[in-house]
């Protein structure tokens, strides 16, 4: 009898298990489910949107055992939501749509100037979309940029996705803004969202001539020298006023925006030399603590005090001079500190200014000026701080290349 029991005990366990696992594989399964990387966003001529999906499959493999890149699809839909468009798309591709791997959101620069923060919440209201998912601002069409958004040195396009903002460590050309952040940002009483700046890597022969005379610290997408094989390019940020774009940040307001906000790792910048106007030193560097931010009220109006501390080598060598030498150093510290004094306070202005955004979170340093809660509300930070005075102050210790150092 106990025997019985246990076999009886046994195939139920066994049976429940069976059951338990084939619901899950029918309701889960891989083969009725579609995988979306990107999400492109356009106006459409009938007043409502123009939603580009684009989906991958998995690597494939030759036969001589080699990787070859995954194709993607691109498939578009119009409509008046992001629901109906997948809805619609579901129709379409005959299997259910699956945002949980979606790594980039791209809105075209006139829907960006419109207003996005309808489809901000209504995709953050799904729980698939994962808060790490980059926003794009693109300045051409967001379809035409996604289907341009061809990797170069990888095989997946999802590792493009997921790699493709880390330039902001090394560079600070570019910046990892998120759909998280840009959420907490756009409900935020302190502070503005931004956006990752798109566009096309033109290689229109006509252009050439004028682009390569930019400076690469002026450079912005669709404006930049770069020629490649890969259509798209991210140089730059998209700044917002609420949910709506009202402006862009070249190469260095990008960077000025990183240290700002404690971002920035490692960069360059390129000077003029002190004691040769002729000749120009690319500086590498680093900052050795986060800014210090003094800020008072006067006159009703914002005064911001902000100082850096950074630490530089010298990149560039000319052999024919003495890096070493103590007065040579201190001359080209100084001229990093006047240059990027001017570069931050310039990108200062220009956000309170042209922009009157406060995209660097000044305000919770304001928030402290005040005795409750209700009297910053009553302030207004976000319509005052377009009459915010600046002074930015920078400390500069200069060395010598690593390698001439230990020589």
């Amino acid at each position: 009898m106990k025997y019985f029991i246990k076999k009886f005990f046994i195939v139920l366990v066994i049976a429940l298990f069976l059951v338990a696992f084939s619901q899950s594989y029918n309701s889960l399964s891989i083969d009725k489910l579609a995988y979306v990387v990107a999400i492109g966003v356009d106006s459409s001529q009938s007043g409502g949107y123009n939603f580009s999906f684009q989906f991958t499959t998995v690597t494939s493999t030759s036969e001589s055992g080699t990787s070859e890149k995954s194709p993607s699809i691109v498939n578009s839909v119009e409509a008046q939501s992001i629901g109906s468009a997948i809805n619609l798309m579901n129709t379409y591709i005959g299997k259910r749509l699956n945002l949980s791997h979606c790594k980039v959101i791209i809105f075209s620069e006139d829907v960006a100037v419109e207003g996005i923060s309808k489809h901000i919440y209504t995709l953050m209201n799904d729980t698939q979309i994962r808060p790490s998912a980059n926003i794009v601002v693109s300045k051409c069409n967001a379809q035409y940029y996604i289907e341009n958004s061809k990797p170069i040195l990888e095989n997946l396009i999802t590792k493009y996705y997921d790699i493709f903002d880390n330039s902001s460590n090394f560079t600070g050309y570019t910046a990892d803004a998120n759909i998280g952040d840009f959420l907490n940002n756009l409900e935020c009483d302190t502070c503005n969202p931004v956006a990752i700046l798109g566009g096309m890597n033109t290689e229109n022969a006509d252009n050439q001539s004028d682009m390569t005379e930019n400076k690469a610290s002026s450079a912005k997408s669709n404006e930049s020298s770069i020629t490649g094989k890969r259509g798209s390019e991210n140089i730059g940020l998209a700044v917002f006023k609420d949910d709506r774009m009202v402006g862009e940040l070249n190469a260095y307001e990008c960077l000025s925006y990183l240290n700002m906000t404690h971002q920035a790792k490692m960069f360059f910048i390129t000077i003029q030399d002190p004691e040769k106007e002729d000749n120009y030193l690319d500086i590498y560097i680093s900052p050795l603590r986060s800014p210090k931010v003094d800020l008072n009220i006067i006159n009703g109006s914002p005064y911001i005090k902000v100082k850096f501390e950074f630490s530089g080598r010298i990149y560039s060598i000319d052999s024919d001079r003495e890096y070493l030498d103590t007065k040579k150093l201190d001359a080209i510290s100084t001229s990093c500190n006047s240059y990027i004094e001017s570069t931050f306070s310039d990108y200062l202005y220009k956000t309170s200014r042209e922009f009157k955004s406060d995209i660097n979170g000044f305000g919770k340093y304001a928030l402290s000026k005040f005795l409750t809660t209700k009297d910053f509300e009553n302030y207004n930070w976000n319509k005052n701080y377009k009459d915010a005075f600046f002074s930015v102050e920078v400390n500069t210790s200069v060395e010598s290349s690593i390698l001439l150092t230990e020589t």
